[in-house]
């Protein structure tokens, strides 16, 4: 190739020598320079919780009774811990509850729409623009012990997983190294190639890495054993991970039709081709440990048993964790008053909403396929509302800028 292009090279100098003597050389040509390529824009980043997201003050909306007995009774739930707990939203502080919590234990059967309707300011956070999804409680088949029929660990919470901050400043979960560093902690393929194994965490087994991998992204279950007894674990931590939804990668693949992308679809494809399946999987690193409960439950993120048809999982930076929601969405089915008990690694932002369908084959099939979109209210102690309007015109009075409309 350099011989060929030094002939061309040598050619083209003779041609411009033997038209040289024929006329002058035109005078030589500067080159316009190359326009500078615009910057790139940066996106503004979002807002940080429900403060910065804005938050307005809405009408309180109709609901039926049985949704609201239903969200009484998880509330009920909550009021111990929104006593003493920080929320992170912004919105709220412990002391605001206490009232209405106390209230909330002497409500008659009957009353329980008129207490949410009276005695909550509903508010509105950002546009209020809600898309819901559904979880359930799996049962899968298990077992206690390995065996032939149960190879799949299930792995507890381990010891060297903490929070540490990385070189780069990052903070979150993870492991120190030999060095004392803050790395990274082992992703879902390094977790089943044996990062873990010979550390004593497996305490139970299951028969089936695809059921155990969809009862992973619902964060609890329980294990049927063969004699037909059952285990139920919970969530006990997560590996640092981001969540990287499967079905979302195959609806943009192609390899999904339109609507296809439910439960079922995904684990059928799965299923058709065992090789692709395993590497889908751990297309998403996120992995969570477990723990076993014997209690009540499963138990949500406050610490609390979650509640069939009555708790949603939410961002809790955008949420107050404990508080009712009201959900207005374009399937009926999720429509009515939910309570705000528990969170999810994809569950991330202000209206963005993950409701709780309890156990069996109907949950299944509702939480499964359940995709919705539509508006949301969040509703917080009477009174709430005002003491942020008028801290927002002290903002507004001092600093020009207005957080809470």
């Amino acid at each position: 190739m350099r011989a060929r292009f030094r002939g061309l090279a040598l050619a083209s100098l003779l041609l411009l020598g033997a038209c040289a003597t024929q006329r002058p050389a035109p005078p030589p040509v500067t080159p316009a320079p190359s326009p500078t390529p615009a910057p790139t824009p940066v996106p503004a980043p979002g807002p940080r919780n429900a403060i910065e997201a804005g938050v307005s003050i809405s009408t309180p909306q109709s609901v039926d009774a049985v949704s609201a007995a239903r969200a009484l009774g998880a509330f009920r739930i909550s009021c111990p811990a929104l006593a003493t707990r920080k929320d992170g939203s912004g919105l709220t502080q412990p002391g605001d509850w206490d009232a209405v919590c106390a209230e909330a234990s002497s409500v008659v059967p009957g009353g329980e729409a008129a207490f949410f309707r009276d005695r909550f300011d509903w508010v509105r956070i950002g546009e209020g623009k809600a898309f819901s999804t559904g979880y359930y409680e799996p049962e899968i088949l298990g077992s206690r012990v390995a065996s032939t029929a149960a190879q799949v660990p299930i792995h507890a919470k381990p010891t060297d997983l903490v929070r540490c901050t990385r070189p780069d400043g990052k903070a979150g979960r993870g492991r120190v190294d030999a060095a004392g560093t803050c790395v990274p902690y082992f992703t879902r393929t390094e977790i089943e190639q044996g990062a873990l194994a010979g550390k004593g965490l497996e305490f139970a087994f299951a028969a089936d890495p695809i059921d155990l991998f969809f009862l992973q992204i619902q964060g609890s279950g329980r294990l049927i054993q063969p004699d037909g007894s059952v285990i139920r674990i919970g969530y006990a931590d997560q590996n640092g991970a981001d969540y990287v939804a499967v079905g979302r990668l195959l609806r943009e693949r192609g390899a999904l039709p339109p609507g296809g992308a439910t439960m079922d679809g995904i684990v059928a494809w799965m299923r058709t081709q065992p090789d692709r399946g395993v590497a889908l999987m751990r297309e998403n690193p996120s992995y969570i440990f477990f723990r076993e409960l014997t209690g009540p439950g499963p138990l949500g993120a406050m610490g609390l048993p979650v509640t069939e048809r009555g708790t949603v999982a939410v961002d809790p930076l955008f949420e107050p964790l404990g508080a009712p929601v009201f959900l207005d969405l374009d399937r009926d089915v999720a429509d009515g008053l939910w309570v705000a008990q528990d969170t999810g690694g994809a569950i991330k932002g202000a209206n963005r909403y993950d409701t709780f369908w309890g156990a069996g084959a109907t949950a299944k099939s509702i939480a499964g396929g359940l995709s919705a979109q539509g508006s949301a209210l969040v509703l917080l102690p009477k009174g709430v509302a005002a003491r942020h309007l008028r801290g927002n015109a002290a903002r507004q009075a001092g600093q020009g800028a207005a957080v809470i409309r």
